[in-house]
């Protein structure tokens, strides 16, 4: 349209001045979109960083988010173990609880050591009586052997005797 109204010659002023708003109506609407690109431009630019910026920020804060996590799964497994040995600790006092006091188990320790060192005394004592009964039981059987074999001895003696002493009458027995 510029060139046609540069190269035209056979316009009026009139023409020539309304063809020449529509020119300037032009170039002011080329230059407000040149204007409006370039504002567009730089605002693009602009988000371009901001949302570079927060992919970084967002990065950063998932590598810390991560670093929590994995210090927080290891305070729980800390935590978890902390919480299985207090459990095994409470288990363990109150099976303790249950026995009685120390000082309560060594007298008891000591009374049944002393009952036992008194009943080992009594068997050894008892085992001592027990071998001198066997020794006078075994020195009453050989004197009751002697003491029968002395009597038969004595019995055959005194029965020959008779025999000789009677002849050929026996004298009855009395009793």
């Amino acid at each position: 349209m510029m060139s046609k109204w540069i190269h035209t010659t056979d316009e009026t002023p009139e023409e020539a001045q309304i063809t020449c708003n529509k020119i300037s109506a032009q170039l002011a609407l080329v230059k407000h979109s040149r204007r409006r690109s370039d504002l567009v431009h730089n605002q693009n630019a602009k988000q371009l960083e901001n949302y570079k910026s927060l992919h970084s920020d967002m990065k950063s804060n998932i590598a810390e988010k991560k670093t929590e996590i994995a210090n927080q799964k290891e305070e729980l497994e800390n935590a978890k173990i902390v919480k299985q040995n207090r459990i095994q600790y409470d288990l363990l006092a109150k099976a303790i609880e249950k026995e009685p006091p120390r000082t309560d188990t060594n007298k008891n320790l000591k009374a049944l050591q002393k009952e036992l060192a008194d009943l080992a005394a009594e068997k050894k004592e008892l085992e001592q009586e027990i071998l001198a009964r066997e020794k006078q039981f075994s020195v009453l059987t050989t004197s009751a052997n002697s003491l029968a074999a002395l009597l038969s001895e004595g019995n055959k003696s005194s029965r020959r005797s008779a025999k000789e002493n009677s002849g050929s009458d026996p004298e009855p027995m009395s009793e």
